[in-house]
């Protein structure tokens, strides 16, 4: 290829009305349709009363500590004594056992459900991709489709020229796998216009998800950890001290209004003199 020049290049017309024009559509609908989808697949997520009772309960308590200025020292005193004895006897933690080993997700339900969700999400996520690249390696491999406006150094030539094998072509020439793979993270703000903020179609989150999922993910929480969090919460709760936040507020507000008052009075005075 001695002679080559790049940028001598010109494309045909065909190339951009059946090869480029095409993937970028089809990679949008295919975004449409697997937001769709994935609205379909969703279910709301589902917990026992137990879980919701244990949840509510240091809720409550949180809430009576940092508001109990707004509660009389009678109510506070009876709800400080009541939670502080039912955290003792564990009457609101989901398993009463603390020793308990947690329970296996292959035999419950709810943890069932939970894999089965994560499953149709996965799948969601990776066969529409997974078609599309097969798709355009099968029928456009070895394609130059577009060049960019702009010059870029040598260290781009591996990403967008992604399937095409020479070093004499100029950096700007963008290859059909390049062009896939940057529609997959450039149509984030066509999905945001034609589907709303919050969309299933960015294809640019699923490989971040790849990449953060073993770091993101939570281990369960052990029915030990659950009963210290009652523990600590019960020492934090019979530590609390109330102050009434109404007391004395009768001259308060006849100290507020009196000083407004004679503020008024002086005013008037001032006036007729």
């Amino acid at each position: 290829m001695a002679g080559f020049d790049s940028e001598a290049m010109y494309l045909d017309p065909a190339i951009r009305d059946w090869v480029l024009f095409p993937i970028m559509i089809v990679m949008i609908m295919v975004g449409v349709l697997r937001h769709h989808a994935t609205q379909l697949l969703n279910s709301p997520p589902k917990t026992t009363w137990k879980a919701v009772r244990e949840s509510s309960a240091l809720a409550r308590s949180r809430i009576i500590r940092a508001q109990s200025r707004f509660i009389p020292a009678s109510g506070f005193k009876a709800r400080k004594e009541y939670l502080s004895s039912s955290f003792e006897k564990g009457a609101y933690l989901k398993n009463p056992d603390p020793n308990a080993a947690a329970a296996n997700p292959m035999q419950d339900p709810q943890g069932m459900e939970a894999m089965a969700d994560m499953m149709k999400k996965n799948m969601a996520m990776f066969i529409p991709q997974t078609l599309i690249m097969s798709w355009i390696t099968f029928f456009f491999s070895g394609f130059v489709l577009t060049k960019l406006p702009f010059p870029l150094t040598v260290r781009f030539k591996a990403m967008l020229q992604r399937g095409i094998e020479t070093s004499d072509m100029d950096v700007s020439w963008v290859s059909s796998l390049s062009w896939y793979f940057l529609n997959l993270f450039g149509l984030k703000s066509i999905y945001v216009l034609i589907l709303g903020a919050g969309n299933e179609a960015d294809g640019s989150r699923d490989m971040q998800q790849m990449q953060m999922m073993g770091a993101t993910q939570q281990p369960m929480q052990q029915p030990n950890e659950v009963a210290n969090m009652f523990k600590s919460e019960k020492e934090f709760l019979n530590l609390a001290t109330h102050e009434w936040a109404y007391d004395d507020v009768e001259d308060r507000v006849l100290g507020l209004y009196g000083k407004a008052q004679t503020k008024t009075l002086s005013a008037k005075g001032k006036k007729s003199q």
